[in-house]
């Protein structure tokens, strides 16, 4: 884990190439002006560059006959299906950026239909495991405390990792129960709690200062680090992984498993798609939808478990 304290919520950092040729580049600076985070923005250039290594000819003068080569290309080289749909879909945005810039007319991706993906589930976890992945922290100690209240608060929430690592003492308002997270595309969601998160949350904050260097009191971060600074999402990963092993959890589990958990669960238990939508800040009503296949999949799985003619 990293040893530097960080007094203000890590960033990710740009992937620069220094032979990226120029018109990368603009595209770069024009996703920047659309407000794109950098982790997207990184993930287009990291395909774009792929698709580079797949012609000789500059991808500003690529014909349908090039891309198409290209995906055959990611194809042979064993990459997935879902890494060749994403790569599709960054030269079409590329080509669509051209469009606009007035250096082109034509898509060549138009006619290109995107390879099928499949619907993949999400992974979940069962209420049992949850409620023994949020018993595994010792909490006798002050870090123990810490990872107590993160897992509460991820699970009540529902939140993205980058979204709890960055939750900042302005953010929290325990007398009201709530918290306000900024999401993708800097949106503003407000989130409760619950009375398990809260509890978390009060039992820490009683040692929090305890984390910070001596005299200091200048980082916001609600969860600290041992030097008092920001986590990376690293760091949280390390954590979860470390007490899905305590729990006996033998599924591979990540920060986002509790947040599917968290939204299978409210399903499982009668909660509306809309109201779900807006507590895990989807844009889109499609995005939640696949967490209704989730909970019909349980049904049909205990169903046959338990039913005589199951």
């Amino acid at each position: 884990m990293s040893q530097t304290r960080a007094k203000t919520p890590r960033q990710p950092t740009i992937a620069h190439a220094d032979d990226d040729p120029i018109y990368l580049t603009e595209f770069r600076t024009a996703m920047l002006a659309r407000g794109l985070s950098v982790h997207t923005r990184n993930a287009y250039m990291r395909d774009l560059r792929l698709c580079l290594n797949t012609s000789s000819t500059p991808l500003t003068t690529w014909g349908e006959a090039q891309v198409q080569h290209c995906l055959k290309s990611m194809m042979q080289l064993g990459k997935s299906v879902r890494t060749q749909a994403r790569i599709l879909s960054s030269l079409r945005q590329f080509f669509l950026w051209q469009i606009g810039n007035g250096g082109r007319d034509d898509n060549p991706c138009e006619h290109i239909k995107a390879p099928k993906t499949g619907s993949s589930l999400p992974k979940t976890l069962s209420e049992d495991d949850v409620t023994c992945l949020l018993d595994a922290p010792d909490i006798s100690t002050v870090l123990g405390l810490r990872d107590k209240a993160m897992l509460e608060v991820l699970y009540a929430c529902g939140l993205r990792v980058s979204e709890l690592i960055n939750i900042s003492l302005e953010q929290l308002n325990l007398n009201a129960g709530w918290l306000q997270i900024t999401g993708k595309g800097n949106k503003t969601r407000l989130v409760p709690l619950g009375e398990f998160a809260i509890t978390a949350i009060e039992n820490y904050m009683l040692h929090r200062r305890t984390l910070l260097p001596d005299g200091r009191n200048d980082c916001q971060a609600v969860f600290l680090t041992a030097q008092g600074g920001y986590m990376t999402r690293h760091n949280f990963w390390h954590m979860i992984k470390k007490y899905a092993r305590i729990a006996n959890i033998t599924s591979d589990i990540s920060p986002h498993t509790l947040r599917h958990a968290f939204a299978t669960h409210l399903i499982n238990h009668g909660a509306d798609l809309r109201s779900v939508q807006l507590l895990l800040g989807h844009s889109n009503l499609s995005t939640t939808q696949i967490y209704t296949h989730v909970a019909t999949t349980r049904l049909q799985n205990l169903h046959k478990q338990h039913h005589p003619r199951g």
